[in-house]
């Protein structure tokens, strides 16, 4: 038998052809092979340093299991809601179905930007008029989103990130260019501005020491953190926007949480706003719709580019391009949260959410740790000064069978936290407070 390397066009083993022959008559047995285009790769999606976190906490989660099958294990950590779509909403989700299965309440493709009602809705139930239905898209959720407004911006822009924050604004920047390399002196990323949010800061920006960028994502109530910023330094956000001709991009997906009078529920309740901001927002928390996807952009009319442009008729573009609108059934069912019914209902489910954020905020106060978060917002950032958060995560998983999120996942701020998310049922928090107080109280 012979056997042949190709020069180009292959890697790894041998490649032996079934259809080549050699001069004794008898044909090469063909082994295995890896083919390889001739199409580089996006360079930019090999500076990304390693997989993105959420699916790394389950791959972890599944490798415990394997080795401890009998373990029960507590899930305080990826943020999914874990109680069921309250009934009513229900309701509007069958409605929206039962449609579809007739003739005269079919629809195929509906407007791009999301059903008119559903819009209208927004507007008036969620921001109280202070912006209108044609400034509203309707999308299949925030995390979505984000990714959309960054093939809006492109590469050029520069961009702010609070750290620690939910991973996706520094990725996103990444895969879009908008970055230098991996700094490993710093674990950042060179050309991102990360904005310090911890305690010594009250989880907001010094936002005068910070250099100028086009674009600044900012999330509140905050993930990891369960910071909410209060109106005064949401107003000290816009006037520094304004001031720098920047565009923020503001996340408030976890709004229906906040309780507190001081804390606004949307960059637009700001004076301002408007012209320097536009806000993504999403049913995921508000109605349990993680799994059914349904959210929404909010783009004033009055925010443009530096040629005058509107910003929202990109937005438009973008969105006609690489989407064509929200499922019909979900927006039935968006429509159906946001009547009295489905927001009284909403209101009970983000009760349920925060008792156990309670439980959880108070179990950890009582064992001594210094904890933040947890009253405006369902997640509870608590400290381990002087210790390696991925070491505490396999710690807590090893000792109490409970899967967390480590801070150093979110950002180099992060590091020395731990995130627990108060999704989880009410039985399993109260068991996961007991194992931690058998662990630490010990």
């Amino acid at each position: 038998m012979a056997s042949f390397v190709m020069s180009t066009g292959w890697v790894g083993e041998t490649f032996v052809s079934p259809g080549w022959t050699v001069k004794n008559g008898v044909r090469p047995i063909r082994r295995s092979w890896t083919h390889m285009s001739a199409v580089p790769r996006n360079a930019n999606l090999s500076k990304l340093q390693a997989g993105y976190l959420f699916p790394e906490i389950g791959r972890r989660r599944k490798a415990y299991l394997a080795d401890h099958p009998e373990a029960k294990i507590i899930s305080l950590g990826v943020g999914d809601t874990t109680q069921p779509i309250p009934g009513h909403i229900v309701e509007g989700l069958r409605f929206g179905a039962n449609k579809l299965g007739t003739q005269e309440g079919y629809t195929g493709y509906g407007d791009g930007n999301g059903e008119l009602e559903l819009r209208e809705k927004i507007a008036d139930r969620l921001y109280n008029g202070n912006v209108s239905a044609d400034e509203v898209f309707v999308s299949d959720g925030a995390k979505c989103d984000i990714g959309r407004i960054q093939v809006m911006f492109g590469s050029d822009v520069t961009v702010a990130v609070q750290d620690p924050s939910y991973p996706v604004y520094v990725d996103t920047s990444v895969m879009h260019g908008q970055t230098g390399l991996w700094n490993a002196e710093r674990q950042q990323f060179d050309g991102i501005v990360y904005m310090k949010c911890d305690p010594s800061t009250n989880f907001f920006p010094e936002l005068e020491s910070l250099p100028r960028t086009d674009v600044i994502f900012f999330c509140s109530p905050n993930n990891p953190t369960g910071a909410a910023a209060t109106r005064d330094q949401l107003q000290e956000l816009v006037n520094f926007a304004t001031k720098n001709g920047s565009i923020i991009v503001y996340d408030a997906a976890y709004a229906p949480f906040i309780r507190s009078s001081e804390v606004p529920k949307s960059i637009f309740e700001i004076p301002g706003a408007r012209k320097v901001a536009m806000e993504c927002n999403s049913f995921s928390k508000y109605a349990g719709f993680t799994g059914v996807r349904l959210g929404w952009v909010v783009c004033p009319s009055e925010l443009t580019y530096a040629d005058g442009t509107p910003v929202k008729n990109d937005f438009s573009r973008i969105m006609a391009t690489c989407f064509n609108g929200a499922s019909n059934i979900a927006q039935f069912g968006g429509m159906a949260c946001l009547d009295d019914t489905g927001l009284s209902e909403i209101e009970k489910l983000m009760d349920y959410y925060l008792g156990n954020a309670k439980r959880l905020r108070d179990t950890m106060v009582s064992l001594g740790f210094t904890v933040h978060g947890g009253q405006d917002a369902p997640y509870i950032w608590v400290e381990f000064p002087g210790r390696k958060s991925w070491d505490v995560f396999s710690e807590i998983l090893e000792k109490t069978q409970i899967v967390t999120i480590p801070g150093a996942g979110f950002g180099p701020g992060g590091e020395g936290f731990l995130r627990l998310s108060a999704f989880a049922p009410r039985e399993a928090c109260e068991e996961a407070c007991e194992r931690m107080r058998k662990f630490y109280g010990s």
